[in-house]
């Protein structure tokens, strides 16, 4: 079972969890990442793609995409998005992606990830309650200033829509109780989620990357799976037991047409 260890310290808590969860069209995000996005009026926007009725909701919407979902650590990461993205729309390979790069900008949701829904997936539960979701987020209201004025509404609310997130990102299925989907992930996912791992981790050691568990496989299954001749052409990598070093061999820029 991968294992990890508490990520944070402190945990910058926004409502963007509660946001994205409200979200219904995810093709929004796709018009946000277009390059001449920023010089579209919001309100030309909202009429043009959304149902959505208000402009101040229509700028939440906006602000938890880009702050959370559209926020890039590096140049690599996002020519990685926006390759999938633009050619794919809203897939699950795209869905994927943008799961894996909102965790990293989103500690609420990496957090929560790591402390519930992870656990549940790599020791093969069949669901996630709204109630864990909730008692990790009261666990976590003790240490962080910032959530002290929280209710149990709140808390309630944020758990329910955490857990609607992860449905939108194709991680769960059902209505009101929610199952995990143990998908397995094909390829080219897992070559994505290579070059994003290489793109955002700074130890040389791929095993000890606290990120090593978005890859959805046991570690053994992971390094089987990785260490495929087909991969070569991808990949450049040494494996001595318990240390994993990998190498991209394709430039983030041609990746996409090379998965094809």
């Amino acid at each position: 079972m991968l294992k990890t260890n508490r990520m944070y310290k402190q945990v910058n808590i926004n409502s963007d969890i509660n946001v994205l969860g409200g979200l219904s069209d995810f093709s929004l995000i796709n018009v946000f990442l277009k390059e001449n996005a920023k010089s579209i009026n919001s309100h030309e926007i909202r009429q043009s793609y959304t149902s959505i009725k208000t402009i101040r909701t229509f700028k939440r919407y906006e602000k938890a995409i880009r702050n959370s979902i559209l926020k890039f650590r590096n140049l690599n990461i996002e020519v990685l998005v926006r390759k999938v993205l633009d050619s794919e729309g809203i897939s699950f390979e795209s869905l994927l992606m943008l799961f894996w790069n909102t965790s990293v900008n989103n500690e609420l949701l990496g957090y929560l990830n790591q402390k519930v829904y992870f656990p549940a997936f790599y020791r093969g539960r069949i669901s996630v309650k709204r109630d864990e979701v909730a008692a990790c987020l009261k666990e976590l209201k003790q240490t962080e200033g910032s959530m002290q004025k929280w209710s149990d509404s709140t808390i309630n609310t944020t758990a329910s829509k955490y857990l609607t997130l992860l449905k939108k990102f194709n991680l769960m299925e059902g209505g009101l109780n929610k199952t995990i989907s143990h998908r397995h992930i094909s390829d080219k996912a897992l070559i994505l989620f290579m070059y994003w791992l290489l793109a955002i981790e700074t130890k040389s050691n791929i095993l000890e990357s606290r990120w090593l568990q978005y890859c959805f496989s046991e570690k053994e299954i992971f390094i089987q799976r990785i260490m495929q001749k087909k991969f070569i052409k991808f990949i450049n990598l040494s494996y001595s037991g318990d240390k994993l070093k990998v190498e991209t061999a394709v430039s983030y820029e041609a990746l996409y047409d090379e998965l094809k």
